[in-house]
C-alpha cells in the first residue's frame, strides 16, 4: 500500500558534490523509485522550489541552493522492506555521533539513494535509525569510508558551506593501475558528464566541465601499480575516477573507467574515504582503516 514520505515538506540543501546538476535529475536521485512524470508535474505546478523560486527541470542546481521537496508516494511496486539485518549492519557503521552530525563508514556497495534500478540505499536504512538525518554530501556506490550526516538542518546548512568553503580535509586511499611518474601529481582539469554511446553516464575532462582538483601522492609501488593517498580540493561526481583515468593511471576495480580486470582476488573498486577533518563546529578528525578485502588484496601483491 503506498504511504506518504515522513516529514511532510522537507528542504534539501545542494551539496558541493551535486553542483551543476539539473533539478529534475536532482529530485530523480533523491526521490528514488517513482515515475519521472510525477517529478516533472511536480516541478511545473510549483510544488518544488529552488531558494523559494518555482523553477524548470533543467535548471542547474548551484551549491548551497535550497530545494523544497513535497511529500511524494511512492509506487506500490516499490518494496515496503530493506533487506534483512540491513538497518543493524549499518548502526554498526556509526563511527561517532554528536548533536550537530553522526560519522559513518560506507560499506562498498551500498548505493547513497535508492533509483536507477536500486529498490533501496544507505539513507533508507538511514531513515529507520533517525528519520532527521540527512547527507551533507555522499560517496559513489563502489566507494568505501567516511561520511557525514547532519543530525538537523542548521548543521546541515553549516556544514555543507564548510565544503564549499574547502574547509574540509578528505582523502582517499586508492590504487591505481600503472606507475605514478613522480610521487605527487596534481591534476587541476575541469570535469563535465556526459553520456557516453552505452548509455552509461560518465565524466571526462573538458574545457566547459566544472573546475576540479586532485593531488595524488604516491605511498608505494606495488608490481606495476601504484598504491596512493589522494587529496580531492573539490567534490565533483566521479572525480578521482575521472582525473585517474586522464592520466591513464584508471583505479584498480573500476568498471566505468577501466577496462583492465581486477587482480587475483579483487572484486570491487580500491577506493576508500580514509581521512576526514572537519572544522565545525570544532576542530575534529576521524579516520577509518583499509578495509580487509583492500588489505588483504595490497598483501597479495607484495608477495606476488
Amino acid at each position: 500500500m503506498s504511504q506518504p514520505s515522513r516529514g511532510g515538506v522537507r528542504h534539501e540543501t545542494v551539496g558541493p558534490d551535486r553542483a551543476g546538476q539539473r533539478l529534475d535529475n536532482f529530485l530523480i536521485s533523491l526521490l528514488g523509485p517513482v515515475p519521472k512524470s510525477l517529478v516533472y508535474r511536480l516541478v511545473r505546478t510549483g510544488q518544488v522550489r529552488v531558494n523559494g523560486s518555482r523553477a524548470k527541470p533543467m535548471k542547474k542546481l548551484r551549491a548551497g541552493d535550497e530545494v523544497r521537496v513535497p511529500p511524494v508516494k511512492q509506487p506500490d511496486s516499490v518494496p515496503g522492506s530493506l533487506p534483512a539485518g540491513l538497518v543493524e549492519r549499518v548502526r554498526a557503521c556509526i563511527v561517532d555521533q554528536t548533536e550537530d552530525y553522526v560519522i559513518l563508514d560506507k560499506p562498498a556497495g551500498l548505493a547513497m539513494h535508492g533509483g536507477s534500478g536500486l529498490s533501496y540505499g544507505l539513507m533508507d536504512a538511514i531513515a529507520k535509525i533517525d528519520e532527521r538525518w540527512r547527507p551533507v554530501h555522499r560517496l559513489d556506490r563502489p566507494t568505501s569510508g567516511l561520511i557525514v550526516l547532519a543530525c538537523h538542518h542548521q548543521a546541515l546548512r553549516r556544514l555543507q558551506q564548510s565544503f564549499v568553503a574547502r574547509e574540509v580535509d578528505k582523502r582517499y586511499l586508492a590504487l591505481l593501475d600503472g606507475i605514478l611518474p613522480e610521487d605527487r601529481v596534481c591534476v587541476d582539469a575541469p570535469l563535465k558528464k556526459i553520456r557516453d554511446g552505452s548509455g552509461q553516464h560518465r565524466v571526462i575532462v573538458d574545457e566547459e566541465g566544472q573546475s576540479a582538483r586532485s593531488t595524488f601522492h604516491l605511498l608505494e609501488r606495488v608490481g606495476g601499480y601504484s598504491y596512493v593517498e589522494v587529496r580531492i580540493e573539490t567534490g565533483r561526481t566521479h572525480q578521482i575516477r575521472a582525473h585517474a583515468a586522464s592520466i591513464g593511471l584508471p583505479l584498480v576495480g573500476d568498471e566505468l573507467y577501466n577496462p583492465k580486470p581486477c587482480p587475483d582476488g579483487l572484486n570491487r573498486l580500491f577506493l576508500h574515504a580514509h581521512y576526514l577533518r572537519l572544522s565545525w563546529p570544532e576542530d575534529r578528525v576521524y579516520s577509518s582503516p583499509l578495509p580487509a578485502e583492500l588489505a588483504q588484496a595490497l598483501e597479495h601483491l607484495r608477495a606476488a
